[in-house]
């Protein structure tokens, strides 16, 4: 798998029908968006683009502002503790339900949560390396198969000493069944006749800084610890027995 998001939507009631009647906004709209969403940063327009970008770069915000939603495409805005949504992002969902959710596959990390007029009834954030980070509320109905083992992850008998999965389930599994749920479709896996073809919603995409460069400069230094915790690479080639087996430079 290698789907990837960084979504999050205030909306009155359910996405699915907004996106299915989308309207392009006036770019004006949209930088208003962006400004309240990012109060004090350095808003330009950068490109038009669509849903179907899921996981802008860096610094990047896409929005599309339709009747009765706005939909917001930003890394800033998908949390690893959903239930740490900032106090103005709440503020603007007064009233309305706010959506999250946040896949990555290079990890396999999952978050996806929703508020309802301010108030979170639903969080959950995982990833194999560090667990169930957050489950707050009741688990959705189209999230009881996993639970309940349905779905395990079979091991890879192509690894040597491959240990068991560390979760009950793939996150990025239930990751798409969550998008096709809650933002009406899905990245992978075969669509339905009913989902949102993302390739035709419309978003207006934005540069978005932090004018102080403390955001930029906070986030080079996580990169730099990423890669000063990362060991030198491995290298595996399949043997004879069908299973892949670690070499070193000088095997290749």
């Amino acid at each position: 798998m290698g789907a990837k998001t960084a979504l999050l939507a205030f909306v009155d009631g359910d996405l699915r029908p907004a996106l299915l009647g989308a309207v392009p906004a006036a770019r004006a709209e949209a930088e208003q968006a962006v400004r309240r969403i990012h109060p004090g940063y350095q808003v330009e327009w950068d490109e038009e683009t669509t849903l179907d970008d899921t996981n802008p770069a860096d610094d990047v915000t896409n929005v599309a502002v339709l009747a009765g939603a706005e939909i917001f495409g930003d890394r800033r805005l998908v949390l690893d503790r959903p239930s740490e949504l900032p106090q103005h992002l709440l503020a603007l969902g007064a009233g309305r339900r706010i959506v999250m959710h946040g896949m990555h596959s290079a990890v396999d990390w999952l978050c996806f949560a929703v508020w309802e007029d301010g108030r979170l009834v639903r969080s959950l954030s995982l990833s194999p390396d560090s667990g169930i980070v957050e489950n707050i509320g009741e688990p959705y109905a189209f999230e009881l198969p996993y639970w309940a083992g349905q779905y395990p992850v079979e091991p890879d008998l192509s690894w040597p000493d491959d240990e068991p999965y560390p979760l009950p389930f793939h996150p990025l599994e239930l990751g798409e069944d969550a998008l096709r749920e809650l933002f009406g479709f899905v990245l992978e896996g075969m669509p339905e006749p009913d989902d949102v073809a993302v390739e035709t919603v419309h978003m207006h995409s934005f540069r978005v800084t932090d004018p102080t460069g403390a955001e930029q400069a906070a986030r080079q230094a996580e990169y730099a610890q990423i890669r000063a915790a990362m060991g030198p690479p491995r290298l595996f080639r399949m043997g004879p027995d069908g299973r892949l087996h670690e070499v070193g430079a000088d095997d290749l």
